[in-house]
């Protein structure tokens, strides 16, 4: 039986909860802010936490994988069980991995976490598409088969990342936008919502002269902590709001341990995006 797509699934998340993704991002210095060790028993409670204020009520958690990694195989084993609570409990799990290789190793990764039996599986995975953005056929591939998506980066929040998404081909298109070019050729025909999409930074001001109706969703980061607000969304992205999907990490995080707080400061942002995308 064909799995639902990922687009799909999110334009409904979306729709009935809101456009809101919130990072899962265990730090070491977010930790002590919790007033918790930077280890295994520190990385557990944290993320258990997060997933326990908030997978039931909003659209997506995006556990960030390096955070994860860094305790080895336990904070693996962790990263697993993060992942199938949050999505048992109702949210849409984006991994935040920027995963980007050639052939076989791309191939692995994706079936790492985009195959539906494995252990990380996620309902998207971010990839890098900067080795050509034909390396990422085995994921995209792996993401159609398995009802899930991409999110490509193309135009991120970070300074650095101009040098190469800000770079003009002979043709004389940019880099990024050559992504979202690919992306809405990926998305061709597909309804309510495609499910290959970019990575848009929401620091990045007037974003009219790229064509971001790629027919997929936009993950935007910088809401927050890096400076940008709900109300800045319809001046970056335009006719394109819609399918934003705006990324609140620590501004939010930072309202924990207390499972209140969290819910409290997650509802807040997701009524201030959904007012600007309703105004835009």
């Amino acid at each position: 039986m064909t799995p639902e797509p990922f687009g799909a699934r999110l334009r409904r998340a979306m729709d009935e909860r809101g456009p809101l993704c919130v990072g899962i991002d265990p730090h070491a210095s977010l930790l002590a802010e919790w007033g918790l060790n930077d280890d295994v028993a520190g990385l557990e409670r944290f993320s258990r936490t997060v997933v326990e204020a908030l997978a039931d009520r909003v659209a997506v958690l995006k556990p960030q994988s390096a955070f994860f990694e860094r305790f080895g195989s336990r904070g693996v084993a962790v990263l697993e069980r993060t992942v199938a609570e949050a999505r048992a409990a109702g949210a849409l799990v984006v991994m935040d991995a920027k995963r980007g290789d050639i052939g076989s190793t791309m191939a692995a990764y994706a079936e790492a976490f985009l195959h539906r039996d494995a252990p990380l599986f996620s309902d998207a995975l971010t990839v890098s598409p900067y080795l050509g953005y034909g390396s990422l056929r085995p994921a995209v591939d792996m993401a159609r088969e398995n009802g899930a998506g991409l999110f490509v980066l193309a135009l991120t929040s970070n300074p650095e990342g101009g040098e190469v998404q800000h770079a003009v081909r002979a043709d004389g298109r940019g880099v990024g936008a050559t992504m979202l070019a690919h992306l809405a050729e990926e998305n061709a025909g597909e309804a309510p919502m495609g499910s290959f999409g970019a990575v848009v930074g929401a620091t990045l001001g007037d974003l009219s002269s790229y064509e971001l109706g790629i027919g997929g969703p936009l993950l935007a980061p910088g809401i927050g902590a890096q400076g940008a607000t709900p109300a800045d969304l319809p001046g970056v992205f335009g006719a394109a709001v819609r399918d934003v999907v705006p990324n609140v990490g620590r501004a939010v995080l930072r309202l924990g341990p207390d499972p209140v707080a969290l819910r409290d400061g997650a509802t807040r942002y997701a009524q201030e995006i959904a007012a600007a995308v309703t105004a835009g």
